[in-house]
């Protein structure tokens, strides 16, 4: 463990080479959901492959870089795409990200995601503010030994996205005019969209959403002591609801067409912040 300690203190250095960055709220960006770096203040885009041993990202709709800037006054960095299990990387270093955010300063993190609807009252385009999630992988981003300087051995999970922040986004929405669901997330490895029979099988676990991403950085970043909010765009209706064949090009394009209110949302929940 003594390596991750060192590689993430690696990391830190090489960022602090390009600015004195002290951010304090971080998000994850997803497919299709990068608009919001662009009301960053004088921002700092620095690609992944630029920091050392932070895994890459591959799929169409993310680009790959921490942008550092600030956002009504607060000082703000964006992870614009992520890195996914089914692209070959294990869970612990899938992690990673969200540790650096941690050594870096962040304290709160916002964590979006392009996903299926389960919940047959959703439709393509509905927002929804996550209240729990299951995980249906395996695996997550804390087998293995521990290191007690990155967090605990057995971190609790009674509240993954903290419910004043979770008042504070509904509030905010009906501020704003905008259109918001609550549910539980699912999230499953991929990279195939889920069969019909895994639909049925999570709708009756609970779920109202189904992805392939934001569990296993929910896990770690609740590990190392963030508080943690989350919002998934509904872009598709999950195997057996939706009739059609499912496209990831059609995700892409749902999640854009709906990243104007998601990013004047996000951005007014920073401003509160």
């Amino acid at each position: 463990m003594d390596d991750l300690y060192r590689e993430l203190n690696e990391a830190v250095a090489a960022l602090r080479t390009r600015g004195e960055f002290e951010p304090r709220i971080g998000a994850v960006l997803g497919s299709g959901l990068g608009s919001l770096v662009d009301q960053l203040v004088e921002p700092v885009a620095v690609p992944y492959g630029d920091i050392p041993h932070f895994p890459g990202s591959t799929v169409a709709g993310h680009a790959g870089r921490l942008v550092f800037g600030s956002l009504h006054g607060a000082q703000v960095v964006m992870m614009e795409g992520r890195p996914h299990y089914y692209e070959g990387h294990s869970m612990r270093r899938i992690g990673f990200p969200m540790y650096l955010l941690k050594f870096l300063g962040v304290d709160t993190l916002i964590i979006t995601n392009a996903c299926g609807g389960v919940n047959p009252d959703f439709a393509p385009g509905t927002l929804m503010i996550i209240e729990d999630f299951i995980n249906m992988v395996s695996r997550n981003p804390l087998i293995g030994p521990n290191d007690e300087r990155i967090g605990p051995r057995f971190p609790d999970m009674s509240e993954p996205y903290r419910h004043r922040l979770i008042a504070l986004a509904e509030r905010i929405a009906a501020e704003e005019g905008i259109a918001c669901a609550k549910g539980v997330y699912a999230g499953f490895p991929g990279p195939y969209f889920e069969t019909a029979a895994e639909i049925r099988a999570v709708g009756r676990l609970g779920a109202d959403a189904v992805g392939m991403s934001t569990v296993p950085e929910t896990i770690a970043a609740n590990y190392v002591g963030m508080d943690c909010l989350g919002i998934a765009c509904v872009t598709n209706m999950a195997t057996g609801i939706q009739k059609e064949k499912h496209s990831h090009q059609r995700v892409l394009e749902t999640a854009k067409a709906a990243s104007e209110d998601l990013g004047r949302w996000i951005s007014s929940v920073i401003r509160a912040l």
